[in-house]
């Protein structure tokens, strides 16, 4: 019997299924993931920051926070021309979708144009296509969805009960809001959170509850573990069990049944058996390049290393032939090869 996709999760389930023995959980999790994907392959994204720093919210875990000290370079909206170079160059090296991150608490009007001008560059490449610019009204999600835009990210952070401690510059009903108008407008959602930020556990069951519990689930969602930074808030707390990570992920797979989940920030903490863990528990999406915005992420040839070793292949999408996996496949298990690089870093 295929698992059902539900919308009426209550917290006494979600923390029941977080206090299964860890390989009935893990189990449980392979089971229902096999029942809607391939368990052998990832979709494989890239993530380019296209305008840094300055952001005016409070966010305790970001470096790009305008009240924080991280020693991030500022910079302004790359051009047009340089945004679609990166998503040449993201494609010829096997990402069949291209996200690109914003900096700001929400778009301008004076932004939309180039904004516009992105997307439909990077759909005449036949990649997807993705943004994250914070906080969109109805009329800017039914532009960037006119422009062709397929997926909007928003993420919903933490529970509600310990997103105030997190984020005072906007809160979680203006997030639902963003998420509304996007899927009203017709573009697929992408949203998840992060774990580590010192919250509880009932706080990561309440965070997968609200993603779960959503009129529509999210098409795409990333579980991000924190990546400390130096100047912020979050910088000197304690490293999150990698075990309770994997759960995480498990849980997640089990409430969003069709939804890519996304390994998404910190892999760079996390060991090859740790990733491997993380797909086997249901992970089947992943950002694929050395930059997650500005922080670090696994060189691209030690992604296709491990696909290797575990047998998994990156997802197709229409208009990829095989040659252009296998050569990046390739590429990456040929000895002193060089990582390809997607993107500058910020």
């Amino acid at each position: 019997m295929q698992a059902e996709v539900r919308h009426d999760w209550s917290l006494a389930e979600v923390n029941a299924l977080f206090e299964l023995p860890f390989n009935d959980l893990l189990f449980k999790a392979q089971t229902v993931h096999r029942q809607h994907f391939d368990p052998n392959e990832v979709q494989v994204s890239t993530l380019l920051s296209i305008k840094t720093g300055a952001c005016p919210e409070d966010c305790k875990y970001c470096p790009q926070s305008a009240r924080y000290d991280t020693d991030l370079e500022k910079e302004k909206l790359m051009e047009v021309e340089a945004v679609l170079e990166k998503a040449r160059i993201a494609k010829k090296n096997g990402s069949t979708r291209f996200c690109m991150g914003a900096a700001w608490r929400n778009p301008k009007d004076r932004d939309m144009p180039y904004i516009i001008k992105m997307i439909k560059g990077v759909k005449e490449l036949n990649l997807e296509s993705c943004m994250t610019l914070g906080m969109l009204t109805r009329e800017q999600s039914m532009a960037l969805k006119e422009a062709g835009l397929d997926y909007y990210n928003h993420n919903l952070d933490t529970s509600p009960e310990y997103y105030g401690d997190i984020i005072t510059t906007r809160t979680y009903k203006d997030r639902l809001d963003t998420l509304e108008n996007v899927r009203a407008a017709g573009m697929k959602v992408c949203s998840g959170g992060i774990v580590g930020m010192g919250e509880k556990a009932n706080d990561r069951s309440g965070l997968l509850l609200n993603l779960a519990n959503l009129p529509e689930q999210p098409d795409s969602v990333p579980i991000n573990m924190l990546v400390k930074v130096e100047g912020t808030p979050m910088a000197d707390l304690e490293d999150f069990d990698h075990f309770e990570f994997v759960r995480t992920i498990a849980v997640a797979r089990i409430m969003m049944p069709k939804s890519h989940v996304r390994l998404s920030a910190g892999r760079t903490e996390m060991n090859e058996q740790m990733q491997a863990l993380c797909f086997f528990a249901g992970a089947n999406s992943i950002f694929y390049g050395e930059k997650l915005l500005t922080t670090e992420n696994p060189e691209a040839n030690q992604d296709m290393e491990l696909f290797a070793k575990l047998g998994i292949n990156p997802e197709k999408r229409q208009g990829y032939s095989d040659e252009v996996v296998e050569a990046v496949a390739m590429e990456a298990v040929v000895e002193n090869s060089q990582p390809s690089m997607f993107y500058e870093a910020s």
